[in-house]
């Protein structure tokens, strides 16, 4: 029983998983090609609101959205300034001059980067993984390119454990990173290693599949049918997407 079968989930989670990457790819799409600042904040609001429909855990959406952040920390430290967004000039730091053309378009890419991750986590963070990957073959996606999306999100968790296990033993011998050649080797080493117990595991799992009677063909099916509610749905996302292009219009006219 999958989990659009159940009566307790979030109406997110209920959405035939076709509509659900459809609307992502078109949200963030839209989001990501919006110029004008009121309709990034309005796909922000939208982001949000369909992250409250699908009852996610946030600390773990926080957590994430923390890590889009950490590289949108990047674009703050170049695009607010003069050398990389010419414009008019607001303060002057040393030999940086703070142009209010950049910090426009820093916020502007900021509020898009979020609303795109949240919009993504939302509608995709809901369904599992076979599940999207049998909706994406019914929307004509190549079988080898959903097989590789399937086993790169079971294969990734296991090699961040085995990851993990050798950071902790690392720890257990006292290694402390730091700059200097033994941590650099040490740190290569690490990398070394993981490739070849990398390696190794894609084998063994390789020969497991062959003694199940693997020929070439991952086999992956589902039976979608949507219904009221995935219709209803697919009409409020079109009113959103429709609500940014319109702000996208006004801004621009």
């Amino acid at each position: 029983m999958t989990c659009r079968h159940l009566t307790h989930v979030s109406l997110v989670q209920r959405l035939d998983p076709r509509l659900k990457i459809v609307a992502a790819a078109a949200w963030s799409f839209l989001l990501a090609l919006s110029p004008a600042l009121p309709a990034a904040l309005g796909g922000l609001a939208g982001s949000l609101a369909l992250t409250a429909a699908a009852r996610p855990d946030w600390r773990e959406t926080l957590r994430r959205l923390g890590v889009v952040n950490f590289f949108v920390l990047f674009m703050w430290l170049m695009l607010p300034f003069s050398f990389s967004t010419p414009g008019e000039v607001l303060a002057r730091l040393g030999f940086l001059e703070l142009t209010r053309e950049g910090l426009k378009l820093a916020v502007l890419l900021t509020v898009k980067a979020n609303g795109v991750a949240l919009g993504a986590m939302a509608l995709l963070g809901s369904a599992p993984p076979r599940e999207l990957a049998a909706a994406a073959r019914r929307l004509g996606a190549p079988e080898k390119l959903a097989a590789m999306f399937l086993l790169m999100i079971r294969y990734f968790q296991l090699i961040r454990q085995e990851y993990e296990r050798l950071r902790v033993a690392m720890r257990a011998r006292a290694f402390r990173a730091g700059p200097n050649l033994h941590s650099y080797r040490t740190l290569a080493n690490l990398v070394g290693l993981m490739l070849v117990r990398g390696l190794d595991r894609a084998e063994r799992v390789h020969a497991a599949m062959l003694c199940r009677g693997y020929q070439g063909r991952f086999w992956i099916d589902g039976q979608f049918s949507p219904g009221g509610l995935d219709w209803a749905a697919g009409a409020v996302l079109l009113l959103m997407m429709a609500g940014v292009l319109g702000l996208n219009f006004m801004a621009g006219a």
